[in-house]
């Protein structure tokens, strides 16, 4: 582990997101009514996430969908739920900005592997764990890569590469290629849907090769 990501990683990442919370206060009041106002008076929630080594910690994150139910009680499907100003928050990236308060506290970095699922932890093979050896970010190699247009197989390799090649140059480099994304609004959502579909696990070989 070099002396960037061991000190200077963790300083640089205080100072930037305690920098970018206070320019951008006004932009996150002004998200922060407006969601209140679509969701009932709840604008965030918390969510437990995995941190470095698994870590759990609780996510602050934008609520973007709101709690209609059908007939039944059960959730509608998330297109249904998501509301417009939940959408151009999602397509702005602007659902990222509380996360800067995670950061702050030392629960995340700006860049690294994003903080899944705590279910998805028992589906990780060996290699693809590894991913949870740094704190997770805000943004990462994988975001600047596809973000939730690639698979979760090749989301991981980049993950894992990410972990194996973390560098000063390479987390400018995720900075800008993140800027750029979000001017183009790319990525943002799988294909024919506005959210990823869940890990559930990655087939053995031997098991394909049953089929």
């Amino acid at each position: 582990m070099t002396l960037y990501s061991r000190f200077f990683k963790r300083l640089i990442d205080f100072v930037l997101s305690l920098s970018a919370f206070i320019v951008l206060l006004p932009v996150f009041l002004v998200v922060t009514l407006l969601l209140a106002i679509a969701n009932n008076g709840k604008p965030f929630f918390l969510q437990p996430r995995p941190g470095k080594h698994g870590h759990i910690f609780k996510v602050i994150k934008y609520k973007t969908m709101n709690d209609k139910r059908d007939v039944n009680g059960e959730l509608l499907s998330d297109a249904e739920r998501l509301t417009p100003i939940g959408a151009f928050v999602r397509k702005t990236s602007l659902d990222e900005v509380p996360q800067l308060l995670n950061v702050i506290k030392g629960d995340m970095s700006l860049i690294g592997p994003r903080p899944l699922l705590v279910e998805y932890l028992p589906l990780y093979n060996e290699v693809q764990r590894r991913r949870h050896e740094v704190r997770p970010g805000i943004t990462g190699w994988a975001q600047v890569n596809g973000r939730n247009a690639i698979s979760w197989e090749q989301k991981f390799q980049y993950d894992v590469w990410y972990v194996d090649n973390i560098s000063f140059l390479l987390d400018v480099k995720i900075i800008f290629l993140t800027i750029l994304k979000v001017f183009k609004s790319e990525g943002i959502s799988a294909e024919g849907s506005v959210t990823m579909d869940r890990f559930k696990g990655t087939p053995h070989p031997q098991h394909e090769a049953s089929k």
